[in-house]
């Protein structure tokens, strides 16, 4: 009598229409994605007055994004609880639905007031379909494929980036404003139909009890944490008691929520997984490599539109690189940590991001822009070796029936982290340019024109095109300014990012565990208990 061989833990009619599934889940990533690398083309013509814009102010722009920000982080880790209860695919349609429906809304609206409420209800979208998009690809695709699977997920990430910013560019210069959200539309329209077809439903099969109260303590402590940290980038103050007591009080409710998931017999979330070296370096990696992105990023517009004179279209093409590179590379990252290994692959991913973020120092006013072109190749290139690789970890790490806890735990400290290093580096960014404008703002006729012309690039070359000829003088020192604080800020970022170079190869492994994606097969080519769940039930014995 013969063993056959152990079947695979996917059952076939999911495993043929694998690829399809993961084109739906990826078309959903996009639309997610997409939405925020259009805004950040589209802040510039939003600011304008009406009928241009909607006359929002640089704090309007930064909470039309926060807004999103915060909703969104706040409900990621519940969604991905949600998911697993419920079922992936359901959180999936129901977080489509509603981003298409506050796209909509965000297009129509005629106030930066009500352009923030809308955003905040796209991040109730998002916030569901996000942790799903990777709890589903890591319950039809097998072991062995993951890591090419979750690296198309990242690159598709790339996609995004490449694309949002060149179609928001085309949509502003031959529609209105509002048209970046409208395109949204079609999209979430077309996805939610392949998602009914194509994509299985998938759930934990024992989720216990309900957790109100660590899903509440989750909840209340990301909003305030990431509350406190918006406003004191806002404020350029973090002492400020509008930033530190909702920052302070955040993190008592997180400190809270870990203690009672640690007593409680029905956890939301098993605290008991960050006692996995694994499991815990490669989130702060993801919070690290964000911390330092977004930051920088949030610049980079301003950069390229306002100090450059760029339109937004060109804009858009000129961080085609970075999107081009992580689109390119991500899904062929597997193959350089099977050669050389996750800690020496993700280590040198992000000494190529430092190395980018110090290419920053070299550009200037005048600065031939292939150098630009040079350095969105090479941070590009170096987050396709982190992101995938990390990601592929973290997931691995975990059993498969929890696999929307762990996507919106990654998908949380991406966020956090995002959001950190929006606010405290454009809290630097703005305090260093208001010092370096001190001067020629003292000379302005009145305190409300100093005030006004101090917040930002943007404020002062407006004020500038106020004051006419008398203006002009303010625009070389401005852009003067914005380039020196931004070299500082990407100085700074290049020593975070080389932290957490330092970070990855002194924490993560050099291989990963046996039986876990990108990892040795286990005996018989079988998964490894303990690193996902059961496979199906075995064949009946051959005769």
């Amino acid at each position: 009598m013969t063993t056959a061989a152990a079947p695979p833990r996917i059952p076939e009619a999911i495993h043929r229409r694998r690829w399809a599934i993961l084109g739906t889940l990826v078309l959903a990533l996009l639309v997610v994605v997409l939405d925020n690398s259009i805004l950040n083309v589209a802040m510039k013509t939003i600011a304008s007055p009406a009928p241009t814009g909607i006359g929002a102010s640089q704090s309007d722009l930064e909470w039309s994004i926060n807004s999103y920000t915060l909703v969104f982080a706040g409900l990621l880790f519940t969604s991905g609880l949600l998911g697993d209860r419920f079922g992936r695919k359901r959180a999936l349609l129901a977080g489509m639905a509603v981003f298409g429906l506050a796209s909509l809304l965000s297009a129509l609206a005629s106030t930066p007031g009500e352009l923030i409420g809308y955003r905040a209800l796209m991040g109730v979208g998002g916030a569901l379909a996000m942790p799903a998009t990777l709890a589903i690809i890591m319950n039809v695709f097998e072991r062995s494929e993951q890591p090419k699977a979750i690296g198309i997920w990242a690159g598709a990430v790339g996609l995004a980036i490449a694309i949002g910013p060149i179609t928001g560019g085309l949509l502003i210069e031959h529609f209105w404003w509002g048209s970046v959200f409208l395109i949204n539309v079609p999209i979430v329209v077309v996805a939610l139909i392949a998602m009914v077809l194509l994509v299985p439903e998938s759930k934990d099969p024992n989720p216990g009890r309900l957790d109100p109260v660590g899903v509440l303590l989750s909840i209340v402590g990301l909003v305030a944490l990431i509350y406190g940290i918006i406003k004191g980038g806002e404020l350029a103050d973090f002492t400020a008691p509008e930033a530190w007591a909702p920052t302070l009080g955040g993190l008592l409710a997180l400190i809270a929520f870990v203690l009672f998931e640690r007593r409680t017999a029905h956890p939301a979330l098993d605290v008991g997984w960050f006692r996995n070296k694994v499991f815990s370096a490669s989130v702060v990696v993801v919070g690290v490599v964000f911390f330092a992105l977004m930051g920088v990023s949030f610049f980079g517009v301003f950069y390229i539109q306002s100090v450059r004179g760029y339109s937004a279209l060109q804009a858009g093409l000129l961080m085609l690189p970075l999107a081009v590179a992580q689109l390119v590379f991500a899904p062929r990252a597997r193959l350089v940590v099977d050669r050389f290994g996750i800690r020496a692959t993700c280590a040198t991913g992000m000494l190529l991001i430092a190395v980018g973020f110090l290419g920053y120092l070299l550009l200037d006013a005048t600065t031939p822009i292939w150098v630009l072109i040079v350095l969105g190749l090479l941070m590009g290139t170096g987050m396709a070796h982190v992101m995938p690789p990390v990601t592929v970890a973290i997931m691995g790490s975990l059993p498969r029936e929890k696999a929307g806890a762990g996507s919106a735990v990654n998908n949380t400290f991406r966020q956090v982290g995002g959001s950190l290093g929006v606010a405290v580096l454009g809290a630097v960014l703005s305090t260093v340019y208001r010092d370096g404008m001190s001067d020629q703002l003292a000379h302005l006729p009145t305190a409300e024109l100093r005030d006004k012309a101090g917040e930002s690039l943007e404020a002062t070359l407006a004020v500038a095109a106020r004051l006419g000829e008398q203006g002009k003088a303010l625009v070389g020192p401005a852009n003067d300014a914005f380039i020196d604080a931004m070299h500082v800020v990407a100085g700074l970022s290049a020593g975070v990012t080389a932290a957490g170079a330092l970070l990855a190869w002194f924490l993560l492994p050099g291989r990963l565990p046996a039986g876990a994606p990108g990892g040795p097969a286990g005996p018989g080519g079988a998964t490894v208990p303990g690193q996902g769940d059961a496979a199906r039930k075995p064949a009946a014995a051959d005769a």
